[in-house]
């Protein structure tokens, strides 16, 4: 039993991460020193989640980042509810700490899950490399930032504490900033500033990342190899073959850690339930749902798509597994639904959901390229969408059907039924429009990725070698020469190419062939042995080698960044929780950086909702650099204007505080 009986020696070995950070805390925060201290700060704060895991006789970085965020959350909770700085968290995490420590070492030790170790260690090292891409904040990521800030430097915390607006309303999908603070307290524990953590955390999340998708595929598959296989696959699609480390590259941030830690490790959890049904997995199931849903919100209902394709699928072919798969999806959704109950209310003032007619007129002209678009009500994602991400991703869609030559088996089940349900609900245009109302059109789209592509790879390249042996591998080196070559990828923040439309339908209809010849072929042809790793391999090698060609910084430099004088004056004569006055781009990095509010940021990146109202706003700061009408600023209760006077040229009726080539920044008298 992989989960629960063979014996644990997991959460000692991350006892030593309380030594590694004292080690790294006596080294300079920088380089190598500050690489130690991210690392050995994120293993600390996961540690309490280990020991309650190795308690509960579970092993595994999908059972410790489970507890881990598991735990947190409720000593976030407790943040707020006594309004105490983010410092309480972390008296929390240490009593859950002291309180499992006996009861995990009570748990007779064994050898080490050396396959485990091995992946993580793999993972490290991807993770130093991960370092030469960091580049600078950008981006959404400058959003994230400001929250982590906020919990950083407030005392006082509640949970409106870390909006951008000192008058505005929580972000629906950040409504219960839980890997925010996660970010802050790394921080706090390695001694660094949030800005570090923020750039350079991918380099520390990056061995949990391999960690937990290779357990996902040991979870479903139950062979290492294959297990290896799925991890090759996903890192080649996602931190490879966009270049510039990818999506590794944002692990810092909370909807892309969602997608790829905290997925993968209610993956694990998931399948390991099925064949060992117990309260343990219950209840770690119940908190890695909770955190995925708190750490970004739409990611729990996109990875509930193909959990209950799979256990159509499942039932359909197998007639297995409907009580036990009922009992997992109950676990993983049912604590995560009375979460959502929360945030219904916020995500219900957002105006893209239910949107009205002029809302939806914005979001399908902005969307258009990746939409077929019939009417208002009548439209649905391209197929092109779905299998844009490069070579991995058409090689698994044309690998869907294979399944039908393992149809009883679960990967099978999970490759098929998964596959079917998100292909339904984002193709076809009389679901997807409802789909879109509900989570909003620019969300709705992501659900494509959510195909479960790595595990289609790996599942259909050990069939392929039960039919042609050790030809398999240079068909693999071939075939990943050839479609990387046709298919790169399109990775902008626009549809332009895309990937082949063909691919897709063969998914799609391929699929519910796969159904039918499953029904009627019991026997499984299929290979799980080191060729079908050294299969995956070969076909990843051109992914990697193209990756690594452009392994550069996708941001490297930011022309609205404030200059470090700029930023000086803000962190130490402006006091905290002040209102700040500037443009818009200004403004965004200004809340940022600093631990203040401001009155306006790009609509792009707020939520737009009555309390926010993003475009209001922008008309507000649009008037004042117009015509320095200083009521907008009394309008806003700002005491504090920064002005960029590379770009305007509004002289303010306020003592200067500070200024240099570029900026001035204003103070209201008295």
């Amino acid at each position: 039993m992989w989960a629960l009986r063979r014996r644990l020696s997991g959460a000692p070995i991350l006892l030593l991460s309380v030594p590694l950070l004292g080690v790294a805390r006596l080294l300079p925060a920088h380089g190598l020193g500050l690489w130690l201290r991210l690392v050995a700060a994120s293993l600390v704060l996961l540690l309490p989640g280990a020991l309650v895991a190795r308690a509960a006789r579970l092993r595994g970085a999908s059972a410790t980042v489970a507890w881990g965020l598991g735990a947190l959350g409720p000593a976030l909770l407790l943040v707020f509810v006594v309004h105490s700085s983010i410092l309480l968290a972390l008296l929390v995490l240490g009593v859950v700490g002291l309180l499992a420590l006996p009861f995990a070492l009570r748990v007779v030790s064994g050898p080490p899950a050396w396959d485990t170790l091995a992946v993580s260690f793999l993972g490290l090292g991807f993770g130093i490399a991960l370092w030469h891409v960091a580049g600078v904040v950008s981006g959404d990521a400058l959003f994230h930032l400001g929250r982590v800030e906020k919990l950083y430097s407030f005392g006082d915390l509640h949970v409106r504490s870390v909006d951008e607006f000192a008058d505005g309303g929580l972000h629906p999908g950040y409504a219960f900033p839980l890997w925010h603070a996660f970010l802050a307290l790394v921080a706090k524990v390695g001694g660094v500033q949030p800005t570090q953590v923020m750039l350079h955390e991918p380099s520390a999340i990056a061995p949990v990342a391999f960690a937990v998708v290779y357990e996902a595929g040991l979870a479903l598959f139950r062979s290492v190899w294959l297990g290896a296989a799925v991890l090759l696959a996903a890192v080649a699609a996602v931190a490879l073959a966009p270049g510039h480390g990818g999506s590794f590259a944002l692990l810092s941030q909370p909807g892309t850690l969602d997608r790829h830690v905290l997925v993968p490790a209610a993956l694990t959890l998931f399948f390991l339930f099925l064949r060992h049904p117990g309260r343990a997995l219950g209840l770690s199931l119940a908190a890695v749902g909770v955190a995925i849903l708190l750490v970004h919100t739409t990611t729990a209902v996109f990875l509930g798509i193909p959990l209950v394709g799979f256990l159509a699928a499942r039932f359909l072919l197998s007639r297995n597994d409907l009580r036990r798969s009922t009992a997992a999806l109950a676990a993983l959704f049912v604590p995560a639904g009375a979460a959502l109950a929360w945030l219904l209310p916020l995500v219900r003032e957002t105006r893209s959901h239910s949107p009205s007619t002029g809302e939806l007129e914005r979001g399908l002209a902005k969307y258009g390229d990746e939409l077929h678009v019939d009417s208002l009500h009548h439209y649905a994602l391209r197929p092109e969408v779905v299998s844009r991400a490069g070579a991995v991703a058409v090689a698994g869609l044309l690998l869907v059907p294979f399944a039908a030559f393992a149809g009883r088996q679960r990967w099978a089940a999970y490759v098929v039924g998964g596959t079917l349900a998100v292909l339904a609900i984002e193709l076809v245009p009389w679901i997807f429009p409802r789909f879109a109302d509900a989570v909003s059109l620019s969300q709705a789209r992501r659900a494509a990725g959510f195909v479960p592509l790595p595990f289609a790879l790996a599942g259909g390249t050990a069939v392929l070698s039960a039919f042609v042996g050790p030809f398999v591998l240079p068909l693999a080196l071939g075939a990943g020469i050839a479609l990387q070559l046709a298919y790169p990828g399109d990775f902008g923040p626009g549809l332009e190419q895309g990937g082949p439309a063909w691919a897709t339908w063969v998914a799609a209809i391929g699929g519910a062939a796969a159904v039918a010849v499953a029904l009627l072929r019991a026997r499984r042809t299929e290979v799980r042995s080191w060729i079908v790793t050294a299969a995956a391999f070969f076909f990843c090698l051109p992914i990697a080698v193209h990756g690594f060609r452009e392994w550069t910084p996708a941001s490297s430099h930011d022309r609205y960044a404030p200059t470090p004088g700029l930023l000086h004056a803000l962190q130490t004569q402006v006091p905290k929780r002040a209102i700040v006055f500037s443009d818009l781009e200004t403004s965004y990095r200004i809340s940022a950086y600093a631990p203040v509010y401001v009155a306006a940021a790009p609509p792009a990146h707020v939520a737009d909702t009555a309390a926010n109202r993003p475009y209001s706003r922008r008309l507000s700061v649009n008037r004042y650099f117009g015509t320095g009408d200083v009521g907008i600023l009394d309008r806003y209760h700002a005491d504090w204007l920064v002005v960029d006077r590379s770009r305007f040229h509004v002289r303010a009726p306020w003592p200067v505080a500070y200024e240099d080539q570029r900026y001035a920044l204003y103070h209201r008298p008295g």
